[in-house]
């Protein structure tokens, strides 16, 4: 390694956390303050809580029940959905040549 251009490592640096959480670990930094922490964060306490707030759930569901609804579309679309449909409910015939 070249001398002098690496900053100086602490193994004992302290950190200290907005919830008052104090732990030591190994940094180029003495000391360091960090809002969150393992203590206190929503994903490790268990406290965690999902937000749909642009709506995804439901624009999902939404396209689930619009392809589930063939007899919504007209012309072209209904004849293409109900041969999908057909298709997919079809069994499988094998023939067998004697």
């Amino acid at each position: 390694m070249k001398k002098d251009i690496h900053p100086k490592y602490h193994t004992n640096a302290t950190t200290r956390c907005a919830c008052g959480t104090v732990f030591e670990i190994g940094s180029t930094e003495q000391e360091m303050h960090v809002e969150l922490c393992s203590k206190c964060h929503p994903f490790y306490t268990g406290k965690q809580k999902l937000v749909d707030s642009s709506r995804r759930v439901e624009k999902f569901e939404a396209k689930v029940k619009a392809k589930e609804g063939v007899q919504d579309r007209k012309g072209k679309k209904a004849k293409q959905a109900a041969r999908s449909l057909a298709r997919k409910t079809k069994g499988v015939v094998v023939k067998i040549k004697k």
